[in-house]
């Protein structure tokens, strides 16, 4: 039957031809009559747990006390720079191939970026209208 002695049901109207089977070819041909069954596998419901996470999905359920780990730990600082940094340097070779950064500016704003000097996006942005127009000035 490949499984435990509580999932073998027992026909109790038949105990007596049941406890007279002494060998496996009788056990066999009691299955076969259905005096024995498996039982079916009982029900494990997930419901619980979707309705869980759909609530975490909207932001329920993860103020401070529910977190484990350090801030670092859950959503790491390095992982916030590497994805600021690759923002910022796709931008800047963006804005090199459409000329609208010369080489030399270029070079500096990718060593600022390195530098932590823009926070986002779009203060690199500003920073380089600014220094346009300072250039234009000149």
């Amino acid at each position: 039957m490949n499984c435990g002695k509580r999932k073998v049901w027992l026909d109790p109207n038949e105990v007596n031809e049941i406890s007279m089977a002494n060998s496996r070819q009788n056990i066999r041909k009691l299955i076969k009559n259905g005096l024995l069954m498996r039982k079916p596998v009982k029900i494990h419901s997930r419901s619980r747990v979707r309705k869980l996470h759909e609530a975490k999905r909207k932001g329920r359920h993860t103020g401070t006390g529910k977190r484990k780990g350090t801030r670092d730990a859950r959503l790491p600082e390095k992982v916030l720079w590497i994805r600021r940094m690759r923002v910022l340097r796709r931008l800047l070779k963006k804005y090199r191939e459409a000329k609208k950064i010369d080489k030399h500016l270029y070079r500096e704003l990718y060593a600022k970026a390195k530098g932590n000097v823009f926070k986002n996006k779009r203060v690199l942005i500003e920073y380089i209208h600014k220094a346009k127009n300072d250039k234009l000035r000149e």
